[in-house]
């Protein structure tokens, strides 16, 4: 794809925060972060595909250090908020990837603050995926620079109209409009953000949204895929993929240039297995699964500084580990206000120490906000691997599992199974027990950090002039019936309420706020407005048309039908 033609169109100009300076925190590695979406163990070619061409990623791969045993959850958001805290998503706010699910509390330390805080400047390129809307943005968790995109993926609600090519995209909270591929605009981003950081150490995240769906990429790119016999979405993932690998060379050609390569950590990771079904290795399973194939995925790095090259850490690590690893390795202070959960494996990078204190991963994530026990979850232990329902992903309760679709309690010895094809459970009923005990200890501990609560989405804040509730990622649902937002409301606010979508003739625009329900006249049919007083308070902003004495309609689809923007109106002093 032309590079040539990337370029970010913002009022005429890309805006930079002003890096300068040199100060004894200059000698502190630079660290790189990449993770891709829904790129699985099998999609390098130093894992075994033969057809995928990632030559880039497995040199970096061979003369660094490979995690052979490294994971993450089995979904975006989960991953992304474990990563950025070093603690299990449960504890942050975070319950899955959309309908309210996917919000980071604003108190959790992110990775981004503990460098920032450091006297790091820190960017993030890409997928956030952790709240569109302030303070849970990534510029209000420590991203000194932003470019991403809304929600989970490029197109999806709000980011609709969008696309892949020439997307809309959101620097420090301001929409721009690029031109290019998004992931040739996303390093490209990055490696300006890392030259203009000169002389200070940087923070760079640079989080694709591919190979993530819808597979757009050019056709050209994903032909030469198919005419080797890939079926055609196959195919357009490899092409995305390859693409990844061409930029993650430029990225590092650029550190190679500016010579900070050397003192550069650079991290290789994806955010969980693949999506579709294709090659994977051995592992079992794939995305939103608790199977190998779900959550166990690549991850390789690089400091030529310190790290010996062509080593394998075959220990298992996840995703909570890097926070307490990265602390470690770059001898950072960090003030750590909340639990961490994950344990640093600086000593298994350096060589120092082989082995570590045996331990227990968790991993659970299924629909809904009110996670249960037993619902798609794993526990992997020093050998042996508990699997409880797994598959159960999409419902929101295990009883809306039809029956014969249960898996129950599964237990493989990954020593021996790594692909999880007997299962031990009969046999080993004392391991089934301990393994279960523990998981219900974690449980416990989890739910009691928030209670499984996602925060609310504050409304009213000076930092924003309005506020989009997207129906889709923020809305609270009960079964397939949107009911409205989770928002805060700190003193008496007066806005206007602006709703996407068309009334019928006959309609009202209804409005429930803290209990109360109250009618209003429509004058624009095509996008129905009122101003309203909202009284102080946390609860559910519900948004809807009724005709009287009709039952409400409720909107089925994905779309950003039925979203509502929220602008305070602003009164000013009568002096």
């Amino acid at each position: 794809m032309s590079l040539s033609t990337i370029r970010l169109i913002i009022s005429g100009c890309f805006v930079f925060v002003a890096f300068g300076g040199v100060n004894a925190a200059a000698e502190r590695p630079n660290v790189v972060l990449i993770m891709t979406d829904d790129q699985g163990y099998g999609d390098v070619g130093i894992h075994g595909n033969q057809v995928l061409r990632t030559p880039n990623l497995d040199r970096f791969a061979r003369e660094g250090t490979q995690l052979t045993q490294f994971y993450c959850s089995p979904v975006c958001a989960p991953t992304r908020a474990a990563l950025m805290t070093g603690r299990y998503f449960y504890r942050t706010g975070v319950i899955h990837t959309s309908r309210g699910a996917a919000r980071m509390a604003s108190d959790e330390k992110t990775l981004a603050e503990v460098f920032q805080d450091a006297g790091y400047v820190t960017g993030i390129f890409g997928k956030w995926h952790l709240g569109d809307n302030y303070p849970l943005r990534p510029q209000d968790q420590g991203f000194q620079e932003s470019l991403v995109h809304k929600s989970g993926g490029i197109t999806q609600p709000p980011d609709q109209p969008n696309d892949y090519f020439d997307p809309l995209l959101w620097n420090n909270g301001h929409p721009v409009q690029a031109q290019g591929y998004c992931t040739d605009v996303f390093f490209t981003a990055a490696i300006d953000f890392i030259k203009q950081s000169r002389d200070v150490p940087f923070f760079a995240y640079i989080a694709t949204n591919a190979p993530h769906t819808p597979l757009i990429v050019e056709e050209a790119a994903w032909k030469r895929y198919a005419d080797q016999g890939q079926d055609e979405t196959t195919a357009k993932v490899y092409a995305m993929v390859e693409n990844i690998d061409e930029n993650f060379a430029r990225l590092l050609e650029t550190l190679d240039a500016l010579k900070r390569r050397e003192n550069t950590i650079v991290i290789f990771l994806t955010d969980n297995g693949p999506q579709q079904k294709r090659f994977n290795g051995d592992l079992n399973g794939r995305k939103s699964m608790v199977l190998e194939g779900g959550i166990h995925v690549p991850c390789f790095v690089q400091w030529p500084a310190r790290l010996k090259g062509g080593s394998k850490v075959n220990t298992r690590h996840a995703h909570i580990d890097w926070l307490p690893t990265l602390i470690e390795a770059t001898g950072i202070q960090a003030d750590l206000p909340n639990k961490i959960d994950g344990v640093s494996f600086w000593p298994q990078l350096t060589g120092k120490q082989r082995e570590i204190q045996p331990r227990n991963l968790f991993f659970q994530v299924h629909r809904g906000l009110e996670p249960e026990p037993y619902h798609n979850a794993a526990v992997v232990g020093e050998r042996y691997k508990l699997v409880m329902n797994v598959g159960s992903f999409g419902k929101a309760r295990l009883t809306d599992v039809p029956e014969k679709q249960r898996t129950g309690i599964q237990l493989f010895d990954l020593s021996e199974d790594p692909s999880e094809q007997n299962d031990l459970a009969e046999q080993m009923p004392d391991k089934v027990q301990q393994l279960t005990k523990a998981y219900d200890g974690w449980f416990a501990d989890v739910k009691a950090s928030r209670g499984f609560s996602p925060p609310a989405i504050l409304l009213g804040s000076r930092a924003t002039d309005s506020t989009l509730l997207c129906r889709y990622q923020d809305g609270h649902y009960e079964g397939e019936r949107h009911l409205g937002w989770k928002v805060e409301v700190r003193e008496p606010l007066l806005v206007q309420l602006r709703l996407n979508q068309e009334a019928k003739p006959g309609e009202k625009l209804m409005v429930q706020w803290l209990g109360n329900v109250t009618a209003y006249d429509i004058e624009q049919p095509k996008q129905p407005v009122t101003v309203l007083q909202l009284a102080p308070g946390t609860g559910r902003l519900d948004v809807w048309l009724q005709s009287e004495g009709k039952p409400r309609e409720f909107i089925k689809d994905n779309s950003t039908k039925g979203d509502v923007v929220v602008s305070p109106v602003r009164v000013a002093d009568s002096d």
